[in-house]
């Protein structure tokens, strides 16, 4: 892979959501008040005009304030989302970690949600055969790999979704905020993890409320406001412009 070719590269790339600008309690009122010629729209833009390059092996922080459209500019990444403007590429594999609960069935045991999840990143079931007890060793979840999910608590759904979503190092990482659910030993376990993949080249984009976990792991930092980029280059330089303005 050619090194000064950016992994990512967003150019003007433009989300826009259609809000009714009245309350509407259910769909079944909704369609009603459609019908009848009477929900009135607004535009919100998620993402307006951004661009952005990131490079092979830089871990990259995304800052900003709740409603930024920090999440939404991962799911672009992640191709979850599709911008209503602008183009996207991605060069290589991304594993996102935006909802580590996502693709898992409460009624099916934890082992038959490893497989599970495993099939909807990609992996085949002789993969998933092979990837399977480290998967169950790095979660720590062995006594409660048989019993059904719906028994798990919210923490252990989280252990099982990063231990499968990080079994094998991928070219692109996605965080958004992952580091900040589990318990105390299992995050420390997760920032080990990701801190590994750093250093063995993957490229990472975080987002976290955390400024020191911004200025220990992250090589750039963005600071996005209201959809749009702010500012981007030195994490600590980032971080000192977005607390002045947005204390």
């Amino acid at each position: 892979m050619n090194a000064a070719q950016p992994l990512i590269h967003l150019e003007n790339i433009t989300i826009r959501y259609r809000i009714p600008t009245e309350p509407i309690r259910t769909f079944k009122e909704y369609a009603i008040r459609a019908l009848q010629g009477k929900v009135r729209h607004r535009d919100f833009l998620a993402l307006s005009g951004l661009n952005l390059d990131i490079m092979p092996g830089e871990v990259m922080g995304i800052i900003g304030q709740n409603g930024a459209g920090k999440s939404t500019l991962l799911k672009v990444i992640a191709r979850v989302l599709h911008p209503n403007l602008g183009r996207v590429v991605v060069r290589g594999r991304v594993a996102p970690l935006l909802d580590l609960n996502a693709g898992f069935h409460a009624e099916l045991t934890g082992r038959e949600n490893i497989y599970l999840n495993g099939a909807i990143l990609g992996f085949t079931y002789r993969q998933m055969q092979q990837k399977y007890a480290h998967i169950v060793e790095f979660s720590g979840l062995e006594e409660y790999i048989e019993a059904p999910m719906r028994t798990y608590s919210s923490g252990m759904w989280t252990r099982l979704g990063f231990s499968v979503a990080t079994d094998e190092r991928p070219d692109i990482l996605l965080v958004d905020e992952v580091l900040a659910v589990g318990d105390e030993s299992f995050q420390r376990k997760s920032y080990e993890r990701i801190r590994q993949f750093q250093e063995d080249g993957t490229t990472i984009v975080l987002i976290s409320h955390s400024m020191p976990q911004i200025k220990d792991l992250c090589t750039r930092a963005t600071w996005l406001q209201h959809g749009q980029l702010k500012i981007c280059g030195d994490p600590a330089a980032v971080i000192d412009t977005y607390l002045k303005n947005c204390p």
